[in-house]
């Protein structure tokens, strides 16, 4: 097995419905590499359940702070921790990780300084060294190599499309972003593009389940990419696979995988997959 991707949660957005799916986190290994990415609520879970040894943590990519994609990224350091963590783990992020991360280290000060004391744990800060993602080289160890792109998805500033290369294979994300030319020339040649897509003829229905109106549609017009433009980006970067993720929406019992399939027949004619939880892809 040289690559494998698990989409551990796969919706947009923070809600939880019974029987829907969980937000965004995933699991990338190409060859021995190991990477999270994203931590969205599920993924600790997600993790042991695509057999990752909590006690080994790979490295976690943050592509931006939208609690979607963060939420749960405390928790996972923190119960990887309890579980026998006792190597160094590498959180790359945006700017805003350290305040979030000194966050979450306040609201467990009386838990951590707790175990560290009566279970003789090393303290947990000193096991989570941050880095912030900047456009361009992420990070390069001889095994992997990270790049970020910093993409369009108003009002976040910071939001980073990620590139991982390795054994052989490259794998883009795309993160949360509009329709966003760069990426094309950005995601050339991969193997694999995990691309965030929404339905637009479902928003109203989005809308109406939550309430929240004229902003939250001007929003997910504003800052999400449609299925068809996912798949148009796709074919000019003449990608080998398109992996729709990110899916809005992803727990509307009347919208179906066919649906997916539909809204990119005709534009893209090349493998796909669509996302949904703990689905495993061998590449």
């Amino acid at each position: 097995m040289t690559g494998r991707l698990v989409t551990i949660g796969s919706k947009g957005g923070p809600a939880l419905r019974k029987g829907g799916a969980l937000p965004t986190s995933s699991l990338l290994q190409l060859g021995s590499a190991l990477a999270v990415i994203d931590c969205g609520l599920g993924v600790t879970r997600g993790l042991v359940e695509a057999g990752v040894d909590l006690r080994h943590l790979p490295q976690v990519f943050i592509t931006h702070l939208h609690s979607d994609h963060v939420l749960e990224l405390g928790a996972l350091l923190h119960t990887a921790w309890t579980t026998g963590l006792r190597r160094p783990v590498t959180v790359f992020g945006p700017p805003g990780l350290a305040e979030y991360w000194a966050g979450f280290m306040a609201s467990m000060a009386f838990d951590t300084a707790l175990r560290v004391a009566d279970e003789g744990r090393a303290p947990l800060e000193d096991l989570v060294t941050l880095q912030v993602i900047e456009p361009g080289t992420v990070l390069n160890d001889g095994n992997l190599c990270v790049s970020a792109l910093r993409v369009d998805h108003p009002p976040v500033t910071d939001c980073f499309a990620l590139r991982f290369e390795g054994a052989g294979r490259r794998v883009t994300f795309s993160a949360d972003t509009a329709p966003f030319e760069p990426l094309a020339g950005f995601a050339r040649g991969s193997d694999v593009l995990v691309h965030e897509a929404m339905l637009p003829d479902a928003v109203e229905r989005i809308v109406a389940a939550t309430g929240m109106g004229d902003a939250l549609r001007a929003h997910l017009h504003a800052s999400h990419t449609p299925a068809a433009e996912a798949a148009r980006l796709a074919g000019r970067a003449a990608v080998r696979r398109l992996v729709l993720h990110h899916l809005i929406p992803a727990d509307d019992p009347d919208v179906t995988e066919e649906d997916w399939r539909a809204a990119v027949a005709g534009i893209w004619d090349g493998d796909i997959t669509i996302a949904r939880d703990g689905l495993q892809l061998i590449f």
